[in-house]
């Protein structure tokens, strides 16, 4: 193994306590020297726009992105926007550190969302369906269409449409009915032919049909037509007798962030359950009409969903552009990015062609880094799981999981471990925003097959990615580990960048036997070696790693800051940044999403440099660089710069020590840093710059494309050895 100092993460290390961390959090910094979390996110989900502008980018990866906007912006106004909402109504405080009103901060958000949903529409109209249909795949209006046409789509409404529309009147008999958060509806105001009585109908679009409805069989284009406007433009059907007036689509968005009190609760699965039922009914957050709505429709819509005018949102149609999804189906490679092909690590490969990697025995000879999706999760560390549960000597399998598959080959593993015989341990988070409902599902698949499952401490939510295997060696236990930056979920594993680490080194796996003890039983650990757990000790951990690069710097010795996450909100981090730049500590951030941080201010932050990447794969991996004085420590793991991740999440980070994995990812990051990459660039005023192209007018360097391009490189280099 390889030696190493340890940094001991406890809060009586003597070694550490020499300064007073009180000093980082009492500020004499400026105020205003954080930007808005809120108007931070929208600015993210403005860069998954420009790539859907981008000309450059590949006309269905440009549809996709397209999608991927839309579906963004739905969670942000569910959980976000729903939640700040929900505050002040209630009149509970509300958190904000950027100095202004909550109010003020709705009106911005609103606002900005608004103007972000037209740039979306737009993206389509002008540029991407353009693309498209210059691709030869066209998206049509009925207008468009052929009398042929329309009769073939007419027999397609009658045999696969009609009989599952539902359409539902309002009258002194039916009241209004209610509205499922993010279906797409029609409003529809129609009028007796005998007594001239106009009433209004809601006719919700079916989300289990197709989007866009293929038009024709023409091999040599590919056509669609939006499935409301094939039910919008034969209403007659569903109205006999009636005239249909007027109709337009509408869309509601829903408050489904889901609290769960579990101090009040003796069985967290019931009340989760219960919680779940309730989001189904969840106050109104925002409508969504077409921009050419009548306003009898819209007032009626207005007062019978109780919102305001500012959560209406009026838009060109057609709504719900999350739809381009389907897209994916369509067999045209030619407009998709050429495909990256992963590749096994050498030190997991088999020893044997067409033969079986003992992954054990790679695991012994030194720890092994993954990168995904780069190198393939099946031949990772779903083969560890696999290989785990049918081994005999392997006794005990330990795992958390916070988003994962119901098919999933991880839940199965551990399902054929325990029937084997072993002891099996799985600590769900069933609290996973969105996948409450699957996990449960699959957390009690794996109760029945003998697994010991448990939900993990009371209060916080179980973030960290940990496997940890117990197997008989010589008579001998050794623990085999795995802690990685991302979920154990095969699917997402194939675009999400993320690390993982495997080691059999001893105080790793002291530290994870103590951490999943903590989690399932009662103990209350204070001490960890190779670890930087939260909620009690990573925070203080980072502060006082970033603390030594300021004294590093001000005495003279090598000092800097890298720190790769998907956010980075928290103030007392935010502020140790600061000063660590002050003492002229050069501190690079690559985010993915929010940042609150305030770059390249003087006096404040001239020596911080914010640098954020989106492509192909969600970049989804954490890394904590510090010089150390020329004692590298580097950590990967599961922590975002977050409040929830610091303070009530279960969450861990590993320390990479292996000289060849260092380089490995301080090469990745300089590369992400470089002027040459491809990436937009964070201003002080918050504003983020792209840039894709260099001086001479050449494409920037892809990221992702490039470190494709070096894993197959040392494939190569290893297959000539």
């Amino acid at each position: 193994m390889i030696e190493h100092e340890v940094l001991d993460t406890g809060l009586d290390d003597g070694e550490d306590d020499d300064f007073d961390l009180e000093e980082v959090y009492d500020s004499e910094l400026p105020e205003g020297r954080y930007l808005d979390r809120e108007l931070s996110w929208l600015a993210f989900n403005q860069r998954v726009l420009e790539l859907a502008e981008d000309p450059a980018q590949p006309v269905l990866e440009r549809a996709n992105f397209l999608a991927i906007f839309a579906s963004n912006l739905d969670e942000f106004f569910m959980v976000r926007v729903a939640g700040l909402r929900r505050r002040i109504l209630t009149g509970l405080a509300v958190p904000t550190n950027v100095g202004r009103s909550p109010q003020d901060v709705l009106t911005d958000i609103s606002g900005d969302a608004h103007r972000l949903q037209l740039r979306h529409a737009d993206a389509w109209t002008q540029l991407v369906k353009p693309a498209l249909a210059e691709a030869g795949i066209d998206f049509l209006t009925w207008d468009e269409l052929s009398d042929g046409e329309r009769d073939d789509l007419y027999r397609y409404f009658q045999e696969k449409v009609f009989p599952v529309l539902t359409p539902l009147a309002v009258d002194p008999a039916h009241p209004f009915p209610y509205i499922s958060g993010l279906s797409l509806n029609l409003a529809i105001r129609i009028r007796n032919a005998r007594t001239g009585r106009q009433d209004f109908a809601r006719l919700k679009v079916p989300p289990m049909l197709p989007r866009f409805v293929r038009v024709g069989d023409d091999s040599a284009r590919i056509r669609f037509l939006p499935l409301e406007d094939l039910i919008a433009n034969n209403l007659a059907d569903l109205f006999p007798g009636m005239e249909v007036l007027d109709h337009h689509a509408f869309r509601l968005t829903r408050n489904e962030d889901v609290e769960v009190e579990e101090d009040e609760t003796e069985n967290l699965i019931q009340a989760l359950e219960a919680e779940l039922l309730r989001r189904r009914f969840g106050p109104p957050i925002r409508l969504e009409v077409t921009d050419d709505i009548d306003d009898i429709t819209l007032d009626l819509l207005v007062d019978e969903l109780d919102i305001t005018e500012q959560q209406v949102h009026r838009l060109p149609g057609p709504l719900d552009l999350g739809g381009l999804f389907g897209l994916g189906r369509i067999d045209r490679p030619e407009l998709r990015y050429p495909p990256h092909v992963p590749v096994t690590p050498f030190a997991l490969q088999p020893a044997e062609q067409n033969g079986r990697a003992d992954l054990f025995a790679a695991i012994r000879k030194s720890d092994v880094l993954v990168h995904h999706p780069y190198e393939p999760f099946a031949t990772s560390v779903q083969a560890f799981l696999e290989q785990a549960a049918k081994d005999p000597h392997v006794l005990a399998i330990k795992q958390t999981l916070y988003r994962t598959s119901g098919d999933s080959p991880i839940v199965q593993a551990l399902i054929d471990a325990a029937e084997a015989g072993k002891q099996v341990l799985a600590v769900v988070e069933v609290k996973a925003r969105f996948d409450e409902a699957a996990n449960i599902t699959w957390a009690r698949k794996l109760e029945k097959a003998g697994v010991h499952v448990v939900y993990g401490l009371v209060g916080l939510k179980t973030h960290a990615k940990l496997a940890l295997v117990i197997r008989e060696e010589e008579g001998t236990l050794r623990s085999y580990a795995h802690i990685g930056t991302g979920n154990y979920n095969p699917k997402t594993s194939r675009i999400y960048e993320d690390f993982g680490l495997f080691t059999i080194d001893e105080q790793v796996g002291r530290d994870l036997i103590r951490l999943f003890n903590e989690l399932s039983g009662y103990a209350i650990e204070k001490k960890f070696k190779r670890l930087l757990v939260a909620p009690r000790y990573l925070r203080k951990g980072l502060l006082r790693l970033i603390e030594k690069e300021r004294r590093n710097a001000l005495d003279g010795k090598p000092a800097r800051i890298r720190i790769k996450v998907n956010s980075m909100v928290d103030e007392q981090i935010i502020d140790a940044l600061y000063r660590a730049s002050q003492a002229g500590v050069p501190v690079e951030v690559w985010v993915r999403g929010i940042c609150s941080l305030k770059p390249g201010v003087e006096g404040m932050s001239e020596n911080i440099t914010v640098r954020s990447i989106l492509g192909r794969n969600l970049e989804h991996s954490r890394i904590f660089s510090f010089a150390g004085g020329g004692d590298p420590q580097v950590y990967i793991g599961s922590a975002d710069m977050m409040h929830r991740n610091l303070d009530r999440r279960i969450e861990a980070l590993v320390r990479v020590t292996s000289p060849a994995q260092l380089k490995s990812l301080e090469d990745l990051f300089t590369l992400a840093m470089s002027d040459g990459t491809s990436s937009w660039h964070l201003q002080p005023d918050g504003d983020w710059v792209r840039h894709s192209v260099g001086e001479n007018g050449k494409r920037l360097v892809d990221l992702q494309d490039k470190t494709m391009a070096n894993v197959q490189r040392r494939r190569r280099a290893r297959a000539v050895r």
